[in-house]
């Protein structure tokens, strides 16, 4: 397809895709109040939604939205209120020491490997459709179960990787949420 036979309404959702995931984007990294940065994680979580219901992806858009635009930041809201949004913290005191120059590592090497990913791709983002085993997955009927399908067989390890990550996020933050208030105790009873 060459470049100037996109149809103008799929370029319009496009960009407005683009715009709602980033505008939610920086604001989950640059506002003050976790509880704006959680609401600004929704906004990002509803644009893509939109782009997925502009490539026919309709039970990823469902699922989008009441899973995690849903489900998943009412807990991350959950555990931000269960943490306290009031407290304050000396942010230039690290706790463990190198941590900033561990992520700045981190942060570069993922970045260095989307991009090596990507020109080994030829920069193609992907049909558009999500493919299973190679066969596109059909609109209509059926689509539901191919997805299921898909995901259960061919994507199994990355969806169940992301469930354990998501668990071990929120066991991580109640525990730390349990061990500032010890603490706190303590320091209030000495």
């Amino acid at each position: 397809m060459i470049a100037g036979a996109y149809a103008v309404p799929s370029v319009l959702i496009f960009v407005t895709c683009v715009v709602l995931i980033l505008v939610g984007a920086v604001g989950v990294i640059t506002v003050k109040n976790p509880v704006h940065a959680a609401l600004s994680l929704i906004l990002t979580l509803l644009g893509v939604a939109v782009a997925f219901v502009a490539q026919s992806a309709d039970f990823l858009a469902a699922v989008q939205i009441i899973v995690y635009a849903g489900a998943i930041v009412v807990l991350f809201l959950f555990v931000i209120m269960f943490l306290g949004v009031d407290t304050r913290r000396h942010v230039e005191i690290e706790p463990l020491v190198g941590q900033r120059a561990f992520a700045a590592v981190g942060v570069v090497v993922t970045v260095g490997g989307l991009i090596t990913l990507m020109a080994k791709s030829h920069w193609v983002s992907g049909a558009l459709s999500v493919s299973n085993g190679g066969q596109p997955i059909a609109t209509g009927q059926g689509n539901v179960q191919q997805l299921g399908t898909a995901v259960f067989t061919t994507y199994l390890f990355a969806f169940e990787a992301t469930a354990a990550l998501l668990i071990i996020a929120v066991v991580g933050a109640v525990l730390l949420a349990r061990r500032e208030r010890a603490v706190a105790s303590e320091d209030v009873g000495s």
